[in-house]
């Protein structure tokens, strides 16, 4: 778990540090570069690439893509961590249309440890300057459709093969990230191709080790590990892009992760 969160972090300030190309070129090395292991998986073990669901494998392409997509448009107006922390957000809309779509029942404990992160999220704008409204409104939308993707991959359940769901969703993002960034594409001088195909590279192994975590027998003991990210995140956001958070902002994203934390601790149990 704490390799995923070392992965995913790396990725995360890659996405801040190219973000002047463009959410919709972003999209694109992003699914790039995670294709040629997703393809490769399947061809090797002759897994069928079209899979059995194949409309909600799409449905869950297109959520997926719409996540990603304004995740790295909101990083344009937002601190690195900020924008990190604001997308964790995502398991409370899951449950939230789990609810409705999935029948699932929730303790109204776990409707408390959802208000203490969302009385997170009300101290991260508030007491946060650099908190762009815009933005706020872009990570919130990027956690939203994540929390749909929850969804979805509920109700593929075991139908479709893990790798086969993510291969769906990097050919989906691919292609939509080409129609956008054809619109207003950003050459790549020398190293920049390099930095722009790590993001699927870093996406990739940050993906497979939580799915090896959460594999093991200890799920219960790393689970909480997943958010060792937003602290990765900001601590190297203060040092590669300067970034600065009021001591209050910084309360706020700790009752954010707690909420979540204690919600899953209270589920698993």
């Amino acid at each position: 778990m704490l390799l995923s969160a070392v992965s995913f972090t790396a990725m995360n300030l890659l996405v801040k540090y190219l973000a002047h190309f463009g959410g919709g070129q972003l999209v694109f090395f992003r699914a790039v570069g995670s294709l040629f292991f997703t393809m490769s998986y399947l061809l090797y073990h002759k897994i069928s690439i079209l899979g059995n669901q194949k409309k909600l494998l799409i449905y869950r392409g297109l959520a997926g893509v719409t996540s990603m997509g304004l995740f790295f448009m909101s990083v344009n107006y937002l601190p690195i961590g900020s924008a990190v922390s604001l997308r964790y957000i995502s398991p409370i809309f899951a449950t939230i249309l789990a609810v409705f779509f999935l029948r699932e029942r929730v303790k109204p404990i776990q409707w408390l440890f959802f208000l203490m992160a969302f009385g997170g999220v009300v101290m991260i704008k508030g007491f946060d300057h650099n908190i762009n409204s815009f933005g706020l409104i872009l990570v919130l939308g990027s956690a939203l459709f994540s929390g749909v993707v929850y969804v979805l991959i509920n109700k593929i359940g075991h139908g479709d093969h893990p790798v086969v769901i993510v291969n769906y969703f990097m050919w989906i993002s691919v292609v939509i990230g080409a129609i956008l960034s054809a619109f207003n594409w950003t050459t790549p001088v020398g190293k920049e191709w390099i930095l722009l195909l790590s993001l699927g590279v870093f996406g990739y192994f940050g993906q497979l080790f939580m799915t090896k975590a959460f594999q093991s027998q200890a799920t219960n003991k790393v689970v909480s590990l997943k958010y060792v990210e937003v602290i990765f995140t900001i601590v190297a956001g203060v040092f590669w892009f300067a970034d600065s958070y009021p001591f209050l902002s910084l309360i706020g994203t700790l009752l954010v992760i707690t909420g979540l934390i204690l919600n899953i601790w209270f589920r698993r149990k």
